[in-house]
């Protein structure tokens, strides 16, 4: 039996509403316990910065031109980081003498898989500083170094819970984010994996400008349920070139804009941008051969009842919220990060060539140790 790890986890995602923190006990490989989940909630000043500046990067020129101010940036999200770690510690009892590493993602500032470039905000070496915990961070690095797309990178962990699950392939897993992508399981050696579409991104972002920032996201869809899709700039939204690329493909919320809903009433856009997900998500789903046995929500977005009705009608069958497993959806990726950080303990990749397009499996992350 290997040994078994006990990780802490962190995600923040590009929906940019905070840091999602697990403990998780693993050895890498098929055991898994969820140990404790906390969520820390960015404030809507720090929450605002963090979406300026990534509106100010648009190229690896930007990365270089805006580098202090980005620095200066990146210390503040990793001291809160830092904080969310020594809450869960204390919320859980769990000593850090208990904690073998932690997976620090950090929060994406810029992505595209065109020009393989992809940048995360989380100085690993500080963290580590902060907790005096062993840190694993860079995760997408190795990966578009090696030729990969650098994302997603859940479909290990995916695959990982639905084993535990005893779930039935195949399966697929929708983790509906600031994007969404999914995840198909047809056994064991076959995943496939990759960026679907729009998640909340745009209708976060829209609601956010429209309200000054005092309506962040649509509760339960209830915005979507009052309006009208507009079937026009909806199929517009659907030529995109990119639906058309087979996978392994990734996006970044700046692949997408809010223009083309200019001029309609509130109600009817957001009823048309979450159209949009449903429809990115059900055409990804329907384009496999082998048809999935379950269909498996995560992220924030599961929540939203307007989109989740809308898959069970597209897809002519009833969707799963995570939650029903008895597992919280909203903490699957920082779990999943807690998992990869063991992973690269043990030397044991997390991305495939059917997953990011990678030209082999690859270990992930850089590992700084406190002592």
């Amino acid at each position: 039996m290997g040994k078994i790890f006990t990780a802490i986890g962190l995600m923040s995602g590009t929906s940019l509403d905070g840091i999602d923190c697990s403990i998780i006990q693993s050895d890498g490989e098929k055991k898994l316990a969820i140990i404790k989940n906390l969520f820390t909630k960015y404030d809507s000043n720090f929450r605002e910065k963090i979406n300026e500046s990534i509106e100010k990067i648009n190229s690896s020129k930007d990365l270089e031109r805006y580098e202090k101010e980005l620095a200066k940036l990146e210390e503040e999200i990793t001291i809160l980081h830092s904080k969310t770690i020594e809450l869960i510690l204390r919320d859980s009892n769990i000593s850090k003498q208990n904690i073998d590493v932690v997976g620090f993602h950090g929060q994406t500032l810029y992505h595209s898989y065109k020009n393989k470039i992809t940048k995360q905000l989380g100085n690993g070496s500080l963290l580590c500083q902060l907790t005096k915990l062993d840190t694993v961070f860079n995760f997408r690095k190795n990966d578009i170094e090696n030729g990969g797309q650098g994302a997603p990178l859940t479909p290990i962990y995916h695959s990982l819970i639905s084993q535990n699950l005893n779930i039935k392939n195949p399966v697929v897993f929708v983790n509906i984010g600031g994007i969404s992508n999914l995840t198909y399981i047809e056994n064991e050696k076959k995943i496939i994996s990759f960026d679907t579409g729009p998640g909340n991104c745009l209708i976060d972002r829209y609601l956010q400008i429209k309200s000054n920032n005092k309506i962040q996201f649509d509760h339960n869809g209830e915005l979507a349920f009052k309006g009208n899709v507009n079937q026009i700039i909806l199929e517009n939204y659907l030529n995109d070139p990119y639906y058309n690329l087979l996978p392994p493909k990734s996006l970044d919320i700046k692949d997408f804009n809010l223009s083309s809903i200019r001029g309609l009433s509130l109600e009817n856009s957001i009823a048309t941008l979450s159209e949009l997900t449903a429809q990115t998500i059900y055409n990804a789903i329907i384009a496999f051969e082998k048809k999935p046995q379950n269909i498996i929500l995560c992220g924030g977005g599961r929540k939203n009842k307007y989109i989740y009705n809308r898959l069970n009608i597209l897809l002519n069958k009833e969707v799963i919220n995570v939650d029903d497993y008895n597992l919280d959806g909203d903490f699957i990726e920082s779990q999943a990060f807690g998992y990869f950080a063991i992973r690269n303990l043990i030397c044991k990749p997390i991305t495939y060539p059917e997953t990011t397009g990678v030209s082999k499996p690859c270990v992930a992350g850089k590992l700084i140790k406190f002592k």
